[in-house]
């Protein structure tokens, strides 16, 4: 029989998904079969499953610290935001349509019994189910049929640990105070607790552990200090996107506008690991720096990106970049905004409409029929040079431009390059996570490359996370309070 045990956080950001990818690996090593589960998850940071549906990109990578193939089944509902008040609602990795974040809330409730069989699926594959909650388990606002927390955790009969991030500050206090707030019988599934991010001497906090332990009655299960290899680890939320970039002497500059739906973005990672970039984030209310290559990003929401994008003037720093001689690459959502016009007659995005791109290919875009969700090998083309990654995108773009693809699938061209050959569009994602392709584009602006594939430094990062875990969490302890799983 499988067993199980939910990671909740005292807040969003506090380090749940990056404890839990590392306890996915520690756990494998020590030769058991770990699958990692989150009931519902809000990012537009998602990655292609082997059975044809998409889950945020946090569970992706800690299928990938297990050695196991993505599924659907490890984040039954996902909500890809496309505004302030709406999402995108993906259920076992397909989309079932936007809904409002007022409605969801009634909503949900008719989504417990497809989570719940999604848990049940993965607990018959496993000695343990590693479950991460999301935002903070003392939203009690929000507990009325909750699917993502305590809800969860009382309806599969499971207990918790309860994270808190010591670098935020006050972490005390949320902790206690989690205790405080939630209802009795939800306070009664938290069994343990984890201190992260310690920077410093961890002496000095040994006092506050204490002080939790004694106020909560909640066995401390470790206080974590701050780990700088995470950083080689994708984030899951923009908002874990640092701005700004490392100044270095010489190379390749690269500047890429941080809009308000920026998704997929750890197609950045790789870059920012090559010691002959700088890459600078550019935060709204900047221009656009002197660079080598602008890159514009995937999209939730092509046409309100696009809008924002004109509106911070960056369409105006992007031309007069191209002007000088500079590079742009666009890749699915940045890829279509580069076009002559982007047109959603459907109302996909929102309101249907049909809007002027940059016109900096000349291909148009039209947002219409199912999304694509698919693996994909092929060459960079003209080098001819391997590469792989996959497509997440609804829509079709065409146009002269499209004659000259960026890349080769297997026979399927996709892709475009203006006759000026500097700038390339591709709906192709992780594109550049290829040693070989990446290599080769950065070539194209007189730069070197390791051409080193980023799946090494993702996975020593984990590695040296899983052995970071095993020295400062009591991992034994935690394989204790995981709860037995009955059939589904």
């Amino acid at each position: 029989m499988a067993r199980a045990l939910m990671f909740q956080g005292t807040g969003s950001s506090v380090g749940k998904s990056v404890l839990v990818a590392g306890l996915c690996r520690a756990l494998t090593r020590r030769g058991l079969r770990v699958r990692p589960f989150k009931p519902q998850n809000m990012s537009n940071n998602a990655a292609v499953t082997a059975d044809g549906g998409e889950i945020g990109r946090a569970q992706a990578l800690q299928a990938r610290a297990c050695g196991v193939p993505l599924s659907v089944h490890m984040n039954p509902v996902l909500l890809k935001p496309q505004g302030m008040t709406g999402s995108q609602l993906v259920v076992r990795g397909q989309m079932r349509g936007q809904v409002r974040a007022s409605d969801f809330q009634s909503f949900k409730r008719g989504l417990m019994p497809e989570v719940l069989g999604s848990f049940h699926i993965l607990a018959e594959q496993a000695d343990i189910v590693l479950v991460e909650g999301a935002g903070s388990a003392s939203e009690v606002n929000l507990r009325a049929d909750d699917i993502a927390n305590m809800g969860f955790a009382q309806a599969a009969d499971i207990d918790v640990v309860l994270i808190g991030d010591i670098d935020r500050g006050g972490v005390i206090a949320s902790l206690v105070g989690t205790k405080v707030v939630v209802a009795p019988d939800d306070a009664r599934r938290i069994r343990g607790f984890i201190v992260n991010r310690m920077r410093g001497d961890p002496t000095l906090f040994a006092a506050g552990m204490d002080a939790i332990a004694r106020m909560t009655g909640w066995q401390p299960m470790g206080l974590v200090p701050f780990l700088d290899r995470v950083r080689a680890l994708p984030a899951e939320d923009a908002a874990d996107l640092a701005t700004g970039g490392r100044p270095r002497r010489g190379g390749v500059r690269i500047a890429v506008p941080c809009l308000p739906m920026i998704a997929n973005f750890d197609d950045l990672d790789p870059l920012a690991a090559e010691d002959g970039v700088s890459l600078t984030m550019v935060p709204r209310g900047q221009v656009l720096p002197d660079c080598d290559l602008v890159i514009l990003p995937g999209a939730k929401a092509t046409i309100a990106d696009l809008a924002m994008l004109r509106a911070e003037g960056w369409d105006i720093d992007i031309h007069a970049h191209v002007r000088r001689g500079g590079h742009v690459l666009g890749i699915c959502g940045g890829y279509q905004m580069l076009g002559r016009s982007i047109a959603d007659p459907e109302g996909i995005e929102g309101p249907p409409a049909t809007v002027a791109g940059l016109g900096l290919l000349d291909v148009t875009t039209v947002l219409e029929g199912n999304k694509r969700l698919e693996d994909v090998t092929g060459v960079l083309l003209p080098e001819g040079v391997p590469l792989h990654g996959y497509e997440m995108h609804i829509g079709r773009t065409e146009g002269p431009d499209a004659a000259r693809p960026l890349v080769d699938l297997g026979g399927r061209p996709d892709g475009a390059v203006s006759p000026s050959g500097r700038i390339w569009g591709t709906y192709v994602h992780g594109l550049l996570a290829d040693g070989r392709a990446r290599a080769a584009l950065l070539a194209r602006l007189g730069a070197g490359s390791h051409a080193r594939d980023h799946d090494a430094t993702v996975d020593a990062a984990l590695d040296a996370l899983a052995d970071h875990l095993e020295a400062h969490l009591d991992i034994d302890a935690l394989l204790a309070m995981a709860c037995p799983v009955p059939r589904g």
